[in-house]
């Protein structure tokens, strides 16, 4: 079970981190899950008519930070300390980007997690990423 609804995360990002919203659209959350839409247009596009890295890369980071977010609640200072992605096709500049994310281990400290970047309902990703994320400590009082 999620500890954050999709409302209460969509609230919280849009209050902490209003620029993640020009990376897409949080559609849904699960335990340690999240997936998030991208409407391509111009602005996401490089030369030769192509999603850009720093986009995809951006799609997949606050996607993965809000299947984080499901595991230890809204908390905004949560860090990515590595992100790394494989370009695996060039994504279709026409269909919506879609990231499934999930956290693979959550700790106290650090979460690890992986996504797929999609075009569109192709099964096929046009990218895969793994992140991990530095967790702060919550003290007491």
């Amino acid at each position: 079970m999620s500890v954050i609804s999709v409302a209460a995360l969509r609230a919280s990002l849009a209050e902490h981190f209003p620029q993640g919203s020009q990376y897409g659209e949080l559609e849904t959350v699960g335990d340690g899950t999240a997936t998030m839409r991208l409407t391509v247009s111009e602005q996401h596009l490089r030369p030769g008519g192509t999603v850009s890295g720093p986009v995809m890369m951006g799609l997949a980071d606050v996607a993965l930070f809000a299947a984080l977010q499901t595991r230890i609640g809204a908390e905004p200072m949560a860090v990515t300390s590595n992100l790394n992605i494989n370009f695996l096709s060039k994504p279709k500049a026409d269909t919506d980007l879609v990231c499934h994310a999930r956290m693979l281990k959550v700790g106290r400290r650090l979460g690890v997690g992986e996504a797929s970047l999609h075009c569109g309902d192709d099964p096929d990703p046009v990218a895969h990423v793994t992140a991990t994320y530095v967790i702060p400590s919550r003290r007491s009082g």
